[in-house]
């Protein structure tokens, strides 16, 4: 199985290709997202000859900062955490014409799951009841997404601050992550509920862990052995044919009814750019959302193209996030 990742950006000042004429897209989705958006730019340019949908991943927060710190053109931002869109969006821009987003759309859900290979070192013993004892061995790698820039990274480090306390376990987190990091975080427990602060630079130390900017990238490297396991969503180790365990709905951020308990834990994030926007991430349900940016090229086609990715989401195919629902 050879797993590649192209991502292709062509942006010009019209917004327009100078080859075809056509009106580009310019969309920037969370990087679970590229091979759901693959299938819907070939089904919608099927519709609407006269558009070229172009698209760039990055991990959620990256997805946004492409728009609000560099100031790049895209006329739709999809990520994979809703809460971002108003925490990152709903600020005044540069130029004082209002802010980089008024509004969203909720658009799927997830779940985060253990991916791994047959390649994964204890692979053949690697079981729903056993990873917490794995995952800790000292001949294990684990890969998460930097929390400074991803979703799945920041819902990583929730996942095992919600196993101890679901498990009754201690130390978890600190011999996967602490331990493996150049500077610890501070790690902040009061009973049940548990608080993250993690440093300014996510720099690891120690071989059992490894990082890297978007959860998408992890999936070479478990491929080739890089790595043994990695926190993933369960629609990116589905779509690439990975093998993974599921974890229970405690913990696993996919289910609103244990919204309270997903929300004992957090994770701040050390980079000092979000101090102004907010830099505590709170546990809570997986939602995907879409918005359309005020600065847009082109709104009205961006806005059509996001109800057509509403409109593909509820169709629930195969391998995708989960089509939303309030419940």
């Amino acid at each position: 199985m050879a797993i590649c990742i192209v991502v292709v950006t062509l942006i010009t000042a019209a917004g327009c290709s100078d080859t075809t004429g056509k009106t580009v897209i310019n969309v920037v989705p969370a990087g679970s997202l590229l091979g759901p958006m693959e299938t819907m730019e070939a089904e919608y340019e099927a519709l609407h000859p006269e558009i070229d949908i172009r698209s760039e991943g990055h991990g959620s927060i990256q997805c946004i900062r492409q728009v609000t710190d560099l100031h790049r053109d895209f006329d739709v931002v999809i990520v994979a955490d809703e809460s971002l869109i108003p925490d990152m969006m709903y600020v005044p821009r540069e130029d004082g014409n209002g802010t980089y987003a008024t509004s969203y759309t909720p658009l799927a859900r997830n779940e985060m799951v253990i991916a791994y290979t047959n390649l994964s070192q204890y692979a053949d013993e690697f079981t729903k009841e056993n990873w917490m004892e794995i995952l800790r061995r000292p001949d294990v790698r684990t890969g998460i997404s930097n929390p400074m820039l991803d979703a799945s990274g920041y819902r990583g480090l929730m996942v095992l601050l919600l196993a101890e306390n679901y498990y009754d376990t201690e130390g978890l987190f600190d011999t996967i992550i602490s331990r493996n990091l150049a500077q610890e975080p501070v790690v902040v427990r009061n009973g049940t509920t548990a608080k993250v602060i993690l440093p300014e630079m996510m720099k690891t130390s120690g071989p059992g862990l490894v990082i890297r900017d978007g959860s998408v990238y992890l999936l070479s490297l478990l491929e080739a052995g890089g790595i043994d396991y990695a926190f993933e969503y369960r629609s990116v180790a589905e779509e690439h044919g990975l093998r993974y365990i599921s974890l229970p709905p405690e913990i696993d951020l996919s289910t609103p009814v244990y919204a309270d308990q997903y929300d004992d834990v957090s994770v701040t994030l050390g980079y000092q750019r979000f101090s102004s926007i907010g830099s505590e991430r709170t546990g809570r349900p997986i939602v995907y959302g879409i918005t359309v940016p005020t600065t847009a090229t082109h709104p009205e086609e961006g806005e059509q193209f996001a109800q057509f990715v509403l409109q593909s989401m509820e169709a629930g195919y195969d391998a995708w996030p989960r089509p939303y629902s309030e419940t």
